[in-house]
């Protein structure tokens, strides 16, 4: 009985190790993701970005049907980068359960031209976004999104 409680305990000590260094890989293959996402002009945050999503990643922002690719973001969030040169993508907490990597994010910026219709005189913005990445073999290969565009829209717009 000693040896078997000695064996799962050292097979324990074996296993949470790589648990753990697994979840880092992930959360560090998401961080890539908002990486992007504050600069996605730079060759080299586009190139990891590329690496880190799936090819045939879905983007999930509503119960539409519709899905964004990994290419249609690229070309969002290159539009972004004109509108909004300063846009900031901050993650302020991750949280991993399997494969699932749940980030809150805080997104900042000021749009030099109308944003989504609204002409925003230079105003800044600071919004938050939940986003639930799910990662397989070392690519996130989903992402369910919220933004809270509608808040963006209001500060800006406000007198």
């Amino acid at each position: 009985m000693m040896i078997i409680r000695a064996l799962a305990v050292g097979f324990a000590l074996l296993i949470v190790p790589m648990a753990e260094s697994a979840q880092a890989d992930e959360q560090a293959t998401v961080q890539v993701f908002y990486d992007f996402l504050s600069n996605p002009v730079s060759e080299e945050n586009a190139a990891a970005f590329k690496a880190a999503v799936a090819e045939d990643w879905e983007s999930i922002g509503d119960y539409s049907g519709e899905t964004k690719s990994r290419e249609e973001l690229m070309g969002q969030m290159g539009g972004f980068a004109q509108l909004i040169p300063d846009l900031n993508w901050a993650v302020e907490e991750m949280i991993q359960s399997g494969n699932q990597v749940v980030v809150r994010g805080r997104a900042t910026g000021t749009p030099n031209g109308p944003l989504f219709g609204v002409d925003g005189k230079g105003k800044g913005f600071e919004i938050m976004s939940i986003d639930i990445h799910t990662v397989e073999g070392g690519s996130i290969v989903r992402t369910y999104h919220v933004e809270d565009w509608s808040g963006a829209l209001r500060q800006v717009g406000a007198d």
